[in-house]
């Protein structure tokens, strides 16, 4: 069941282009790192580190956390409209299939995000006419922020989900991005899920260095915690669509 809820979820993603978010709008903290880096390369004098520095200061802060409050608002928009509710958890599929599917999906257009950004940093680089080897914690930085946002896709698919209208979750996202840096530079980053995606990337400081097992227990417990959230709120509306087809049929 969870392979057809994953395919289901596929159709309306190939439906939609609110995917290829992930893959364009990376192009934007690309620029506006490396012009920052190029309006401040004396001070930034740490070539490659530096241009990941001001990277990931754009990305991180603003641009992901925001990209994956949209994209995992509108994975629930489909449930929310009309009354597709109804007739969707009265339908013979388990809601832990639906959510795990939805949450899979957000997880692998983040990986997607990463290699993005991976690739547009190698660019930059190359344009900006940084030589020296390519930092070899490059694989790790990305892999590590894909992990970290994976937390963040829990928490914003939660409140897209309890919260029907659009904007607000996106909010979310983008208040959570900057709390994340501003609790991951007072050294509170463990703490937060959205500073979870600022630890695993090293944003604005590639040379800090990453505790890998609070990191990973980190995002299990808030990912964790996110999907028993989402799975009770599931299981309530279940409940409330059994009663009022009861109701319907008794009638």
């Amino acid at each position: 069941m969870l392979l057809r809820c994953l395919k289901a979820e596929l159709q309306k993603c190939r439906r939609s282009p609110v995917w290829l978010a992930f893959v364009l709008l990376p192009v934007f903290p690309a620029i506006l790192g490396t012009g920052n880096y190029l309006g401040n390369i004396e001070v930034l004098d740490d070539a490659w580190y530096s241009l990941w520095s001001q990277h990931t200061l754009f990305s991180s802060m603003f641009f992901l956390p925001a990209l994956l409050g949209v994209f995992c608002a509108w994975q629930w928009r489909l449930e929310h409209t009309d009354h597709n509710w109804n007739s969707f958890l009265t339908a013979p599929v388990p809601v832990a299939d639906l959510y795990a599917a939805k949450l899979i999906l957000a997880a692998v257009v983040s990986l997607m995000a990463q290699i993005c950004i991976g690739i547009l940093f190698l660019l930059s680089g190359k344009i900006a006419g940084i030589s020296g080897p390519i930092p070899p914690e490059l694989p790790g930085w990305l892999l590590c922020g894909a992990l970290g946002s994976v937390s963040v896709c829990a928490v914003q698919l939660y409140f897209s989900l309890v919260i029907r209208a659009f904007a607000p979750p996106v909010a979310f996202g983008l208040a959570g991005g900057i709390l994340g840096l501003m609790f991951t530079s007072q050294g509170w980053g463990y703490g937060f899920p959205y500073s979870l995606l600022c630890l695993g990337m090293r944003a604005n400081n590639p040379q800090m260095k990453l505790d890998l097992l609070p990191f990973v227990l980190s995002t299990s417990v808030y990912t964790a915690v996110f999907t028993l959230l989402s799975l009770r709120h599931l299981k309530r509306q279940d409940i409330s669509a059994e009663i009022k087809t009861d109701r319907k049929s008794v009638v």
